[in-house]
């Protein structure tokens, strides 16, 4: 029996949906069926009323479902502890980061962190784990990481409590159009395109974070754009590999495009100001009195990032009242 399949279980059971929770565990339906069967076989009794709508658990599946919770509960528990003490033994900073922020920011931001550190005669250690957002965010609510770094947008907040979670502005990021450069210069596809054309699109897979920026963006569009879906995929780099060879139109993360856009390999494939979404960039982690690895140097690290937000947030307020 393997741990995934109580995970696909548990996923079933919240859901009530076979097909919304394949696109949850990012897996296809076939597939998160088979390992409901697997684990059915493995139970040596049926788990799943499949005659019902919505999907029910059978009293066995309730059964399992209770103890399921409480299995991985026990194993997330005692994995976290044994990465706590490791981490605190050698004090590394565990980040959980998003596939595209893991790509295309952190490198260079922790770069800027550890020489502002060095100056100030410190430096940590840190451990990234790229995950989808969904599971970053379960990261750090299941206390797998001591920071977890995410975009942000008001219509898609993630769902951590304020009570008990805190956060950081540390950038802001652009989410835009673009496509590969034809021999003119100019895009090969464009929005908002020519009446009764239909755009070649490369999307982010169905229930990714980007996916659902993406959806609002097209919403706010005055004409929405007829977008023909011929790719899809989780992951930013992805998408941009399949831009970079002209299949067709992405929406990106700036960061994610900036060096192929400095050598026109990609191009801006909106007008300036159409099309693009601002989001902003953020560092969470759980507030001080719910903390359960105290490290210094995750507190050095916040109390450090937190004076640079002040400073910036104070040198910002001066031109602000003076645009007013």
């Amino acid at each position: 029996m393997e741990t995934k399949w109580l995970e696909d279980f548990v996923s079933l059971a919240e859901t009530r949906s076979f097909s919304r929770s394949a696109q949850l565990r990012h897996v296809t339906q076939p597939a998160f069926s088979r390992r409901i069967q697997a684990l059915e076989a493995w139970a040596g009794t049926d788990l799943v009323d499949r005659s019902s709508y919505p999907t029910r658990l059978t009293p066995a599946g309730e059964t399992l479902h209770a103890q399921a919770l409480e299995i991985l509960d026990a194993l997330q528990a005692a994995r976290a502890l044994m990465r706590s003490h490791e981490s605190a033994a050698h004090d590394v900073v565990d980040f959980a980061v998003p596939h595209t922020l893991a790509f295309t920011f952190f490198p260079h931001w922790w770069m800027g962190v550890q020489d502002d550190l060095r100056g100030r005669g410190g430096t940590l250690k840190a451990r990234l784990t790229a995950l989808n957002v969904h599971d970053a965010v379960l990261r750090l609510t299941e206390g797998g990481c001591d920071l977890l770094i995410a975009y942000h947008h008001p219509s898609q907040p993630l769902q951590l409590a304020a009570e008990r979670y805190e956060m950081l502005p540390l950038t802001y990021e652009t989410l835009a159009p673009y496509a590969k450069a034809g021999a003119d210069g100019q895009p090969l596809f464009r929005l908002p395109a020519a009446p009764g054309t239909r755009v070649p699109f490369l999307g982010f897979a169905s229930g990714a974070y980007m996916a659902r920026l993406v959806d609002v963006l097209v919403q706010q569009a005055a004409i929405a754009p007829a977008l023909d879906t011929i790719y899809e995929t989780d992951m930013a780099e992805g998408l941009k590999a399949m831009a970079l060879e002209g299949h067709g139109l992405a929406f990106l993360p700036h960061s994610s495009v900036r060096k192929e856009l400095k050598s026109r390999r990609l191009v801006a494939a909106a007008p300036p100001g159409e099309f693009t979404l601002t989001m902003e960039v953020r560092l969470y982690r759980e507030r001080p009195a719910h903390a359960r690895h105290a490290k210094p140097g995750v507190q050095a690290l916040w109390d450090f990032l937190a004076g640079q937000a002040a400073a910036a947030a104070a040198a910002t307020a001066p031109a602000a009242r003076g645009s007013r």
